[in-house]
């Protein structure tokens, strides 16, 4: 498409490559056309009347030369390839220390895959980077214009390929160095790498590094750094247009990276005419990859009805900056670790070297005032014609830069410096030898000096001679030497205004949450009251954020319990990308909340157990009844749709709690949860046979389902519930398995269908058949689970263990031990403590008593309603002879003064007492339904004798109370 304009500029680059393409391939053939297809390139990005400034990704020569390039040419408007709806957060740049992200973030989607959410778009800037410089002279510098012209973080993902089965990505590898950017997808600014594989293996091993960024560190960042203006966009015009043509032809990044070269060129050309601006006052920065297109509507003059940009969805995006770090950007952009640490030192040496004033935003955290507006800069005249700058410095040897002995010594003292606080033993034969071994591996490589990469080699080979657990490695240690891990700060006046209200809140603490690290706070609510508001924002960020952000080292917060004193470990500077984001989600931290509870509880995926959490949150960290109660009216709709049985046990625990809570503090339940008992007793009660038959129920889950109906049984039958359905739930249910069957005896006994009696001959039969004995372990299992719902059988489960111990002989209980443990610990590990308890009271507390000892269950049962024989009735009175002073002032307050009776006089009866207090007896008579009255004639006891044998159980009791008393 360039052949018809070509210009005479770059001829004899293009006979030079011509000839060595027929001389190195034996003939014209397809390297020719990429050799001369690359020179084409590079003289019509040349040519273009827009000045093309192509960069690279976080590339000191890059920003060197862009520094040198905007004082030269002073542009009027800058374009700059980056998301065209960011432009409103750069003015937020200078609030922040660097290095930052600004994002885009979007958490309800509309027109994407529900799946797709939560949305996320990041563009890190760093110091040493080409864009930064052109934002700060644009934005610093009066009457020049910052125009985006990339596509909107909307179309970054209307363009995404997710569905396609082979998708091409640069290998950036998930690790935990990228915490800070999340998932977020990463906008490259200026990616230069390789995309074809067998070209960057190429490069590697000729070039004798080990990765891409040690490779354009030595051939291109150290050549170019020095270089002008023209040599520099040459070159990189003809390393982009070299990656380009090697690039797979059909690939869907190869698609989309065109249309993002139609979608900028066709803002720029609308700019252009909406404001009328001379091309030559405008500077165009973008990777080098997009500077060299060849798509049609390339250029100011290229085709403009080619390409429609679509609109964009209904998505609505939030915009904002995040904390970003070297190893946050490594992580994402698929570079070499330490890279981009390396990179600002090179920034840093470079401008020292060169002299170059770098553009600073104005009030820029950490940095003094810009001296970009002091010197008066004439802008240089554009040369009309581009002259070959290519083949010279593609014929010119490679400058051999001399060894800094000055440095390369600094480096190694510091290192081994370094080494020593980190506990290695390291020396100062160990600084010579990273020294003289830095030399020789430069000298292997065919460097003349070495680069910080051969230095780190050298340090790990000299210096870490083992590998200690929890010691930083020395490529570590030397990454930290050369700048170490830059993690930016977002300032307070770019933050959220949820994030501000959060520091303001947290203002009473007096601590710098702002900074990096972990923070002490002391709440001391009973002194200073007015922290109890700061413990409310301390739970609800527990809550939110990630761990390790508020962590509670001291005091809790549950149902029903407010401590008067916490201690927490605060970390809200390292997490402060996460405290942004929530900024995205609402205005304060309890709409947050709100909204996520309302998500947990309403989400496809809920269940009765996450909606009764989301209840138990609401009333933790929000309070009121508003909420609580609309959840708890969805958790009742949500247990009638569940036809399984997965959540009792969490469904058991969480009602339980809050029925404590709601009996404590309210005068009367909610009534949410008088339905959802009531509703819960039936539901329960219907899948109960079906629980204990199914297989993939666990005897847990069916004890929860039992624990539920037993616990809640007297509020279900008080709001109307019949009892009979339990009864016929249970009668129904016919379980296969040794620890269900177990557990259905349990609920017998429970409901008095089965007699303490039989359950435990039945488990005597169980150890008597040689057939059951291996599987006796799951029964005791079952018994166990039964704790949960008939805790009173705790003793019929010691019984039971013990009749195990004591009949099995040792060939079958030591092979039999183990199972038992494990099958304990696993199903019933909370409910153990329950049964030691028990176990402890029934065993003797001395071994000297065990001996003696009968166990409870061997004793003889005694009827506790059975007469007791006359001598033991008649113990009162021989204690009241014994002690007749006692008797004798008794009887004087109460005005019995009749004396002691003979030894020799008759004992009287209870009848004597009746006919001398008639009324006590007629109102006993009464309350047994006894209305005969007493009888006409006869002597006195005869009326307490037919009451008496009317009712002999009465006269029995009656009497033994006449003769105690």
């Amino acid at each position: 498409m360039s052949g018809s304009h070509e210009s005479t500029s770059f001829a004899a680059l293009r006979g030079q490559l011509q000839e060595a393409a027929t001389e190195f391939a034996g003939g014209p053939d397809a390297l020719e056309g990429i050799l001369l297809g690359m020179v084409d390139d590079v003289d019509r990005a040349v040519r273009e009347p827009l000045e093309i400034f192509p960069v690279c990704h976080h590339s000191p020569a890059s920003a060197l030369a862009m520094a040198r390039r905007l004082r030269e040419k002073q542009p009027k408007v800058v374009y700059l390839e980056l998301c065209e709806d960011m432009a409103p957060l750069l003015t937020e740049l200078r609030n922040c220390r660097l290095p930052v992200a600004v994002q885009a973030f979007a958490g309800d989607v509309d027109g994407f895959p529900a799946d797709w959410a939560p949305l996320s778009v990041v563009a890190p800037v760093t110091e040493a980077s080409a864009e930064y410089q052109a934002i700060a002279y644009a934005l610093d510098t009066p009457g020049v214009e910052l125009v985006l012209v990339d596509r909107s973080s909307d179309h970054v993902f209307q363009w995404d390929r997710r569905d396609e089965p082979a998708q091409e990505e640069t290998g950036t590898p998930q690790e935990t160095e990228a915490a800070l950017h999340g998932e977020a997808v990463g906008v490259e600014i200026g990616d230069l790498r390789p995309r074809f594989a067998e070209l960057e293996e190429h490069l590697l091993r000729h070039g004798k590094v080990r990765h891409w960024s040690e490779w354009w560190h030595q051939y291109v960042e150290v050549p170019l750094g020095d270089s002008d203006h023209d040599t520099y966009r040459q070159v990189m015009f003809l390393i982009g247009s070299l990656f380009r043509r090697l690039a797979p032809g059909e690939g869907s990044r190869l698609r989309v990276d065109e249309d993002r070269e139609r979608y900028m060129w066709t803002r720029m050309r609308e700019h252009l005419a909406a404001s009328g601006t001379d091309p030559e006052d405008c500077l165009y920065v973008c990777g080098a990859f997009h500077a060299a297109s060849r798509v049609e509507e390339f250029g100011v003059h290229g085709a403009s009805d080619t390409f429609t940009i679509s609109p964009r969805t209904a998505t609505t995006w939030q915009y904002g900056l995040i904390p970003s770090s070297h190893a946050a950007i490594e992580a994402q952009f698929g570079l070499a670790a330490g890279s981009v640490s390396i990179a600002a030192t090179e920034w840093a040496k470079g401008l020292k070297r060169t002299r170059v004033k770098p553009y600073v935003l104005e009030g820029q955290a950490g940095k003094r005032k810009s001296a970009a507006k002091k010197a008066a800069v004439v802008p240089a005249p554009r040369s009309e014609v581009a002259t070959d700058k290519l083949s010279g410095f593609l014929r010119r040897p490679p400058v051999l830069d001399g060894l800094d002995e000055a440095e390369l010594l600094g480096w190694s003292v510091e290192i081994v410096r370094a080494a020593r606080r980190n506990g290695y033993l390291a020396s100062t034969a160990d600084a010579i030898a990273v020294f003289e071994t830095s030399i020789l591996l430069a000298g292997m490589r065919d460097r003349a000096k070495p680069t910080p990469y051969d230095f780190q080699d050298a340090a790990v080979t000299c210096i870490e001679k083992d590998s200690v657990p929890g010691r930083r490695d020395v490529r570590r240690l030397v990454e930290i030497m050369m700048g170490g891990d830059r993690i930016g700060r977002v300032g307070y006046d770019s933050l959220p205004p949820l994030a501000r209200d959060v520091y303001d809140r947290l203002a009473p603490l007096e601590l710098r949450l702002e900074q990096r690290g972990v923070r002490r706070a002391l709440l001391d609510m009973a002194s200073r009251p007015e922290l109890r508001a700061c413990s409310d924002v301390l739970w609800m960020l527990r809550r939110l954020l990630p761990q390790g952000a508020a962590r509670p080292i001291m005091g809790e917060r549950r149902l029903g319990e407010r401590s008067i004193q916490e201690s927490w470990d605060l970390a809200l500077g390292t997490h402060q990308r996460a405290l942004i984001e929530l900024g995205y989600e609402g205005v304060s931290l309890e709409q947050v909340l709100e909204q996520r509870l309302r998500r947990d509880a309403y989400g496809p995926q809920a269940t009765t157990a996450t909606v009764l959490a989301a209840v138990e949150d609401t009333l933790l960290y929000l309070g009121g009844r508003r909420l609580a109660d609309e959840l708890g009216t969805h958790a009742l709709k949500v247990l009638a749709a569940e036809r399984g049985v997965d959540g009792a046990p969490e469904v058991l625990r969480r009602v339980r709690a809050l029925l404590a809570y709601y009996r404590t503090s309210e005068p009367v339940l909610p009534a949410w949860i008088e339905s959802f008992v009531k509703t819960g007793y039936a539901h329960y009660c219907t899948l109960l046979p079906t629980a204990f038959r199914d297989e993939d129920a666990t005897v847990g889950q069916v004890a929860a389902m039992l624990g539920f109906l037993f616990s809640m049984e007297s509020l279900a039958l008080s709001l109307g519930c019949d009892r009979n359905q339990l009864e016929l739930a249970v009668a129904q249910s016919h379980p296969d398995d040794p620890a269900k069957t177990a557990l259905l005896w349990a609920a017998q006994v429970h409901l008095g269908t089965l007699s303490r009696t039989e359950l435990r001959a039945r488990c005597d039969e169980l150890l008597d058949n040689p057939l059951v004995v291996p599987s006796y372990p799951r029964y005791l299992s079952g018994f166990v689970h039964a704790l949960e719902p008939v805790p009173g059988l705790a003793d019929v489960v010691v019984e039971a263990v013990s009749n195990a111990f004591g009949r099995l002989p040792d060939t079958v209980l030591l092979p039999w031990l183990p199972l038992l443990i494990t099958t304990l610990r696993s199903g019933a590990a909370d409910l153990a403590p329950l049964m030691v308890r028990e176990a402890g009271r029934v065993f003797p507390g001395r071994l000297a008593e065990l001996d003696a000892w009968v166990p409870p269950w061997r004793m003889p049962e005694t009827d506790p309603f059975a007469a007791k024989p006359v001598a033991e009735v008649r113990r009162g009175a021989a204690l009241l002879t014994a002690h007749p002073a006692t008797c004798d002032a008794v009887a004087e307050l109460l005005g019995c003064d009749d004396g002691w009776t003979r030894p020799d006089a008759p004992t009287p009866s209870g009848t004597a007492l009746l006919t001398a207090h008639p009324a006590a007896c007629d109102a006993v008579a009464e309350l047994l339904g006894c209305d005969s009255g007493w009888a006409a004639a006869g002597p006195p006891s005869s009326g307490g004798a037919a009451l008496t044998a009317g009712h002999p159980e009465t006269a029995r009791a009656l009497e033994h109370l006449l003769a105690a008393g």
